[in-house]
């Protein structure tokens, strides 16, 4: 066993503790090219992280950068920062501890670059910014570790793409760099493994005890909830009941908007004015750290929040965590409910409160997945081209470089092993020239190869429009929102452009948990006023809007199938022997569909169960064959469980609908004229590098951004369908906009197997679909049918037409 430094053993002595089994371990295997570290929350997975730095460091032998610490939040940097600075100044280590993130002044990051602390705290963007200069040898010669924290969350989205093509670049910089991986909840420990380490070099992976099974039920509460919405109103008694119980609870939820309805109903309720806070992505950033502060000093007894909480900071007097509305993905579950007792070998506590019944059986099935540690993940695609295309921007930013070698460092990040060499070939030439149709324009011919056979930037001026527009992370067309005052007044948060569009004088909406008045739009802000008003608007928020994930879904059509379900609620369990008497129950490896009359039309439901992105295009495209069968339909609406189609004709014969490559046919023509399909088109160019949303001096709107991109959108599709931004963009659509690998999975598991119910009236199952937002109108044969019948009945009445 490694032993501990004196100055190390004798804090730890002092304060009569011991290592956990892990964190010797991980001191032990130091020397180790990657280590995965698999710890609940509270286990001390950080300080496992940081303890062989502090071995190697204690001795005080070491001048400049030693160990790299990311993280996905700039507050848990800074929180790590705090945390980490207490026990290094008692020991009495000649450690420096600093962090670089986007809230870093630029004197702060010029002395960094200059004289590199010990132990430097960043993210994926800041770090892939500091291997773009030129003197980033320099800046990490004596590089030794790095801890990737939270790779779970990286390892997700593009910023772990950007991260681990940062590491590679690390990796060619530092011959024998060691990376460390930290998490809690992985699914797949080996596939994580596979991204953090240096492909083809094995990951090990180290577990630690999962400690005490989390404590973790359902809220039971007097009303039953309603059939559909997610607003979880009828539980705020009960809610209230658990604040008071506990000493500080977190109130989690899947939508900004749904958070701010519940923390509206919530603060109503609250005659005896307990202090509770709302914490969501569009709210001012000095509101969310006045909430931060307030739950660091135990001022808060409950904080309403997103997904800005699921990481980050750790708060030891949180006790309770409930989860309103469904929680679409186990793994997020489990995520959330380690969020409460946080300590190493005390049981998180847990209460799910559905907001409907559908969402009653998602939650008892998420319980008994959670229960088993049954973490689910979606299979992972390959390293995502746009991606790569700004590193090799930012490659190009530190001076020449030889392609072979560049793609050599490429293959070594895990998303990119599999990378061709002609589709490394397809970015670079990308980055040239701006591809066929562009390569006239001087302004996409960005670098050029040199007599030796080098690759350098055309200008070297461009290296700083570069690094201002480097990042993955994709601003949503937002307007600030002001309360109106003479000097300008209070930030409060940010709205959708689109929802500021729809507003006139005096409507009201909520906005961090207060009603305010619309006033009128200055200079591109939301100007409102304070009202007394009691029934808002609902502010649109960005964010992201979750579907249940595929091996949830498989465990909900199971225990749809398990007779009198004595885990479910008596109204649920009797809501379901309804459907099953009237219908029947959707059953894995088979798809139901019904068909029924309701108010004057022809109705078509479908149960796919392959969430809600998959069910809307589902929608789009059964609607577009029943049109081209002669159906006329009128509209849709899906939810993640179904599709429900409303029209003049019934079906009657579905089978043809679901034929495979009429699907994927149809999804084909409705991209390439769907508008989506260019707001999707915009976040790929913006990464690549062909739209700057940045300049010296100004920034564009999201008008002017989404007007630049339509016009080169058009462009390429006209002269260059084939353009690799336009690949990527259709590649990206299919598996996150329109979701049709999880279409196509629900084709593959019922092999043909339909169950068709021809019923006489609406269903339990369906009848939720009738109020839930988000209804698609459909025009053509329906509109002229009955503009038809119309004519026909006042030419017979008389009328004039």
């Amino acid at each position: 066993m490694t032993a501990l430094p004196k100055a190390i053993a004798d804090w730890f002595g002092a304060r009569g503790w011991q290592m956990h089994p892990h964190q010797s371990e991980l001191l032990n295997r130091a020397d180790a090219p990657a280590l995965l570290l698999i710890a609940p929350t509270g286990g001390g997975k950080t300080l496992a992280g940081f303890l062989p730095t502090l071995a190697e460091l204690a001795d005080g032998g070491h001048t400049g950068l030693h160990t790299l610490y990311v993280s996905p939040l700039k507050a848990l940097a800074a929180d790590i920062k705090r945390n980490l600075h207490a026990p290094v100044e008692e020991m009495g280590l000649p450690i420096r501890i600093e962090d670089r993130t986007g809230d870093t002044t630029s004197s702060a990051r010029k002395r960094q670059r200059a004289d590199p602390p010990h132990i430097l705290l960043t993210t994926p963007e800041s770090l892939a910014l500091l291997t773009s200069y030129e003197d980033a040898p320099r800046i990490f010669a004596g590089l030794k570790r790095v801890v990737v924290d939270e790779i779970h969350a990286l390892s997700e989205s593009k910023r772990g793409d950007q991260l681990f093509l940062a590491l590679s670049r690390l990796s060619a910089l530092c011959p024998g760099l060691r990376r460390v991986g930290l998490s809690a909840t992985v699914d797949d420990p080996g596939a994580i493994a596979g991204l953090l380490t240096r492909h083809p070099d094995p990951c090990e992976v180290l577990r630690a005890d999962p400690g005490p099974v989390p404590d973790i039920a359902m809220l039971k509460t007097r009303a039953a909830p309603p059939w559909s919405g997610g607003g979880a109103a009828h539980a705020i008694p009960e809610v209230l009941a658990q604040i008071h119980a506990h000493k500080t609870t977190l109130i989690f939820h899947n939508t900004r908007a749904q958070a701010e309805i519940f923390f509206h109903n919530l603060w109503l309720a609250n005659e005896d004015a307990l202090p509770v806070g709302i914490h969501h992505g569009s709210l001012d950033r000095a509101q969310r750290e006045r909430v931060e502060a307030a739950m660091t000093a135990g001022k808060l007894r409950a904080v309403v929040c997103t997904g800005s909480l699921d990481l980050g900071i750790d708060w030891g007097d949180v006790d309770l965590v409930i989860q309103v509305g469904a929680p679409k993905n186990v793994k997020r579950l489990v995520q959330r409910i380690g969020r409460a007792n946080h300590r190493y070998n005390a049981p998180s506590k847990a209460l799910l409160v559905p907001a409907n019944r559908f969402e009653v059986v998602e939650c008892v099935a998420a319980l008994e997945a959670a229960r088993e540690g049954d973490l689910d993940g979606e299979p992972r695609g390959p390293g995502p081209r746009d991606v790569l295309c700004q590193h090799i921007l930012l490659r190009a930013c530190a001076g020449p470089f030889d392609a072979e070698t560049l793609y050599s460092e490429v293959i070594t990040a895990g998303p990119y092993s599999n990378l061709s060499r002609a589709e490394f070939d397809d970015c670079l030439d990308f980055c040239a020239t701006g591809g066929y149709a562009l390569r006239a324009y001087d302004r996409w011919q960005r670098l050029k190869r040199r007599e030796d056979g080098l690759w350098q930037l055309r200008d070297p001026r461009a290296a700083a429009r570069i690094r201002m527009n480097a990042g993955t992370i994709q601003d949503s067309d937002t307007l600030k929102v002001r309360l109106r005052h003479n000097r300008g007044g209070r930030a409060l948060g940010e709205v959708e452009e689109g929802f500021a569009a729809s507003l006139s004088p005096g409507d009201t909406f909520l906005i961090g948990g207060r009603i305010v008045r619309y006033e009128g739009l200055r200079e591109m802000v939301v100007e409102v006023s304070r009202t007394a008003a009691k029934k808002p608007k609902i502010a649109v928020f960005s964010g992201t809007k979750f579907a249940t994930s595929t091996r949830l879904c498989a465990r909900i059509m199971t225990l749809l199938q398990a007779g009198n379900w004595p885990a479910l609620p008596a109204h649920t369990a009797d809501w379901l022997h309804l459907q099953r008497s009237v219908s029947r129950l959707p059953a894995p490896g088979r798809l139901l569909l019904e068909s029924f009359p309701h108010d004057g039309r022809a109705h078509f439901c479908v149960y796919g169960f392959a969430g809600r992105n998959a069910q809307q295009t589902l929608g789009l495209l059964l609607t577009k064959r029943m049109e081209e069968s002669g159906l006329a339909p009128m509209g849709f609406v899906a939810s993640d469980y179904a599709t429900l189609i409303w029209g003049l004709d019934p079906v009657t014969d579905p089978a043809p609908l679901f034929d495979r490559a009429g699907l994927r046919a149809g999804l084909e023509g409705w991209l390439a004229s769907n508008a989506l399909m260019k707001r999707s088109f915009r976040g790929v160019a913006t990464i690549a590098g062909l739209i700057e949303r940045n300049a010296p001096g100004a920034r564009k709107s999201g008008r002017q951004a989404t007007f630049s991109s339509d016009i080169l959108y058009d462009t390429l599709q006209k002269y260059d369908p084939d353009h690799l931004l336009l690949r990527i963009t259709r590649e990206e659509a299919m598996r996150g906009l329109v979701d049709f690998a999880r279409i196509e999975e629900m084709l593959d598991r019922i092999g043909g197997r339909i169950d068709h119910m021809r019923l006489d009236r609406i269903s339990p199952f369906a009848a939720p679909l009738l109020l839930e937002v988000g209804k698609v109108p459909v025009a053509g044969m329906a509109e002229e049918r009955l503009l038809a019948e119309a004519e026909a009945v006042m030419a017979a009445a008389g009328l004039p037409d």
